[in-house]
Parts: structure tokens; C-alpha cells; sequence
């Protein structure tokens, strides 16, 4: 493992402006957006009061699209063939702010494109439906029809810092898509790429009306953006405290919710351990672990522990960490100082416990090494709770109904990882782990952009995201019958 001190790649600050239906608007108080790795000052960017939200969502609220089924699809593909046309730039700001290395920022901005071009395609889709009426004694000559209109009211947006333009573009493409409009704060440790990809909307196209960017400080805007006249539906990223907070407030609104994860890795002894221990490190690191369905906790039967324990240390001790401009490593940093000394808090806390730190725990400022815990207990806070960055904790279980016990046993049901070669196994584990999704011999995280995802208990409310299941949840269902 190592760590990188080169100097990060230089920028002068931008000042930056709300994006109200496209109109650029300044004010005198701002937010300070700092590069994690070195702490330079890379932009600012304003709060928003309480009269700019009022006036976005009014705007969002009494504005009805023109848009045709081939307008939105049009849109969401030149915005594509934009962000593929500055892929550089937009994965350099994305570092910028967030601090993830260049290879993780270079992947999410694909993956944008992945998320305009399976929302342009489905904007073509003829959703509606046909029911005959006179299936029984009692019916008649008639038939039923669908069809899908957009809310009456605007959609607020939350997103979090971790994936600072996928999450934005997970929320605006459907409603591109749907015909909506949108209102949407992205979280002010990350702003300047929900920002960009405003900039880019427009270019593309996209009536102002129908997306607005308000960048503030929550605890001055956040009741407006969710209790408001004005909105009919909530979509949020994030945490669970912050979801549950929303779901109080945003009472009689519809909410999707897409919350916490802690998802396992659960390795039997039938598997590949070469391959498991590989899925482990990637789905523990990648994106300095700061993903909801990262890989929180590995639960490995005992026979095999020590093998798989063996191999995840030596692709630990192989991660290069550091300067998240060098294109040579492998991992960034987390996003502030305060979350590295939280990870450092936990582990320490673990290892005082019982539990064996193998490898890492060496914190420098935001830049937190992978880390290998082993002989972790399910009932410490490092597996506990969600510990949301670079950290490898591994269970040891005897039997497979201990290890249904333990990944059933926090709060939790976001993903989940199972490796093995038995099919009855597979069906088992996919029947009895209480999550919203079982990968095989993958990691949890793995998906298209278009599939449904979201997770049960305190990872979510069992309302999926992905472009489709969004696009159905931002829309209302009329129906109408004709005599035939």
C-alpha cells in the first residue's frame, strides 16, 4: 500500500450561481467548497434564502412542458453526447470536490451517460394499457385506458456528496423523461457538478423551467423544499436519520427514499476464495468505500477464513492510495477530515474490543488508508452501524444459519454479496437475507442503471429508483373508458 504526496492539481476558485429555471442568480452569502485532499479553496458557491426556494418551486409548480415523447428524448441524448464530449473535465471537477481519485470520477462520468441514454430510450416508451370490459357476466361493452401524466406539482431533489453527478443525474433524467420539473439541492459539500450538469441540460435544450438548482444550508431551506404547497413528491439520497427526518416532515408528499446500506459479503466455504477476496477488496474500496452498497462487512465460514483473510491483505497492501489528481492510484480520499477521524474512531474502538487490525488505520487529513479488521464481533459498531468509508471488517461464522442470523441483524436492507457454487445455496440465501437485492459472485453494488434498486427496513421504504421505477414513481396513472 502506499500513499502519494504529490501536490494536487491546481484551480483557481470559481464563484459560483443558483440555477433558477436557468436564471444565474448571486447572493452575498456563501459556501466554501475545499478539495479534501489539500484543503484549497476550489469554489464558492451561494446560499440560497428562503424567497429563491418559494420562487423555484412556484416556477416548477405553474409551468406545464411542451415537450413531446421525441423533445425529451432528443434532450436527454445531446445532454449525453455533451457530458461524453467533456468527460475530462467533469470527472476533474468531481475530484475537485469530492476528493475520489480520477479512475473512480472517470467511471462515474460514464456511467451519467449509461443513466441519459436508458432514460432517452424509456421517453419513447408507450406506457399506456388496455382493459376489456366484458371479461365477466357482470360487464360491458367498454374499454379501459391509461396513460401517464407528470405531478401537478414540482419535485424536490436531495442528493449526497458521494457520487456528486450520478446521484443528480439519477434524479433530473426521469423527470426529463416524465415531463416534470424539478427543484433540486445537491449537498453543499459537493455542488459544482449538479451545477455543471445544469449548464449542460440547457445547452441541450431542456426548458429552464424545468430544472432548478438551489445550493444553501439546510437547516435554512430543507423545510420549505419538503413541506411546501408547491411539491408533490420528494426523492432524497442519503442518510438515515436525514430520510427519516424528510419522511416526518414531507408528511402528505409522496416520498422515494433510497437511505443507508451495510451490506455483506457472505463467503462459503464452497467458494472461489481467490475470486471473493478479489470482490471484497473492490466493493470495500472503490469509491473510498463511500458507497451505500460498498461492502461494510465480510462474513466468511470459518474453514476458509484464514485463506480469504490472506489473500484480502495482500490486495489491501497492493491499493495505491493518495493524491486523488494522480492517475496512478487506486483510491482518493473520503470526503472530510471529520469522516477519516470517524473511521479512525471506529477501528480503534473495535481493536480495543477483541477485534485484530491487520493492515492500515493510518490517517492523514481526509486521506484514510484501506483498512483489514479480522475476528470482528457482529455486535461491534464498526459492523453495527454504517461505517460509509474504506474499512474491511471480517465475521467469522460456523454454520449457514449463523451467517443469515448476522446479515440479518442490523438495521439495515440495502444489497448484499453471496459467494458459492451451490444452487441451493443461492436460492436459500436469496430467499432468507432481508435486503432489497442478492448479487453472486459479484459485489453488492452491481447493476444497469436502468434496474430497479433500493432496499427494506432502515435502508429504505421499498420504493426502487433506477430510470424506470423512477419514472414511475414521478408520474400519476389516469384512466378513461370508451364504449367498443
Amino acid at each position: 500500500m502506499s500513499a502519494s504526496a504529490q501536490p494536487s492539481a491546481p484551480r483557481a476558485p470559481v464563484r459560483e450561481s443558483l440555477r433558477i429555471a436557468g436564471k444565474k442568480v448571486s447572493r452575498d452569502r456563501v459556501i466554501e467548497v475545499r478539495h479534501p485532499y489539500s484543503g484549497e479553496l476550489v469554489g464558492t458557491v451561494p446560499k440560497a434564502t428562503l424567497a429563491d426556494v418559494k420562487h423555484a418551486l412556484k416556477i416548477a409548480r405553474d409551468f406545464r412542458s411542451p415537450l413531446t415523447r421525441h423533445d425529451r428524448y432528443t434532450i436527454l441524448m445531446k445532454a449525453g453526447a455533451i457530458i461524453a464530449a467533456r468527460h475530462d473535465d467533469l470527472a476533474h471537477l468531481i475530484t475537485l470536490e469530492s476528493g475520489l481519485c480520477l479512475k473512480d470520477s472517470q467511471y462515474e462520468v460514464g456511467r451519467a451517460s449509461d443513466v441519459l441514454l436508458f432514460a432517452a430510450n424509456q421517453a419513447l416508451v408507450d406506457d399506456s394499457q388496455v382493459f376489456s370490459c366484458d371479461l365477466t357476466a357482470h360487464g360491458r361493452s367498454r374499454k379501459v385506458y391509461t396513460l401517464k401524466e407528470p405531478l401537478l406539482g414540482a419535485i424536490t431533489a436531495i442528493t449526497p456528496f458521494n457520487h456528486p453527478l450520478n446521484q443528480v443525474i439519477h434524479k433530473v433524467a426521469p423527470v426529463v423523461a416524465t415531463n416534470n420539473r424539478v427543484v433540486l439541492k445537491p449537498s453543499e459539500k459537493t455542488p459544482l457538478s449538479a451545477l455543471a450538469l445544469a449548464d449542460i441540460f440547457y445547452e441541450a435544450g431542456l426548458p429552464p423551467e424545468m430544472l432548478s438548482v438551489l445550493t444553501g444550508d439546510p437547516a435554512e431551506i430543507a423545510d420549505e423544499l419538503l413541506m411546501s404547497a408547491d411539491v408533490d413528491l420528494v426523492t432524497f439520497t442519503g442518510g438515515v436519520s436525514i430520510g427519516k427526518h424528510i419522511a416526518a416532515k414531507a408528511v402528505y408528499k409522496r416520498q422515494v427514499l433510497e437511505l443507508g446500506g451495510n451490506d455483506p459479503i457472505i463467503v462459503l466455504e464452497d467458494a472461489d476464495i481467490e475470486e471473493a477476496a478479489t470482490l471484497a477488496a473492490s466493493g470495500s474500496y472503490k469509491n473510498s468505500g463511500q458507497r451505500c452498497t460498498a461492502i461494510k462487512r465480510m462474513l466468511v465460514q470459518e474453514s476458509v477464513a484464514d485463506r480469504f483473510i490472506e489473500l484480502l491483505v495482500e490486495k489491501t497492501r497492493a491499493v495505491k492510495y493518495g493524491d486523488p489528481f494522480d492517475p496512478t492510484m487506486d483510491m482518493g480520499t473520503v470526503i472530510d477530515e471529520s469522516s477519516a477521524r470517524r473511521f479512525e474512531t471506529v477501528v480503534n474502538e473495535a481493536v480495543a474490543a477483541g477485534a485484530r487490525l491487520l493492515i492500515g488505520n493510518v490517517r492523514r487529513g481526509a486521506l484514510y488508508s484501506p483498512t483489514v479488521l479480522d475476528r470482528v464481533a457482529p455486535n461491534m459498531t464498526v459492523v453495527r452501524q454504517e461505517t460509509f468509508g474504506p474499512v474491511s471488517p471480517v465475521i467469522r461464522f460456523k454454520t449457514v444459519e449463523e451467517a443469515i442470523s448476522i446479515a440479518n441483524g442490523t438495521a439495515y436492507g440495502l444489497s448484499s454479496s453471496l459467494c458459492t457454487n451451490r444452487i441451493d445455496m443461492i436460492t436459500r440465501f436469496v430467499k432468507e437475507l432481508h435486503v432489497g437485492s442478492v448479487n453472486v459472485r459479484e459485489v453488492p453494488g452491481y447493476r444497469l442503471e436502468m434496474t430497479p434498486f433500493g432496499g427494506i427496513k432502515d435502508s429504505g421504504l421499498g420504493y426502487k429508483e433506477g430510470v424506470l421505477e423512477a419514472m414511475k414513481s414521478f408520474c400519476n396513472t389516469k384512466t378513461y373508458s370508451l364504449p367498443w
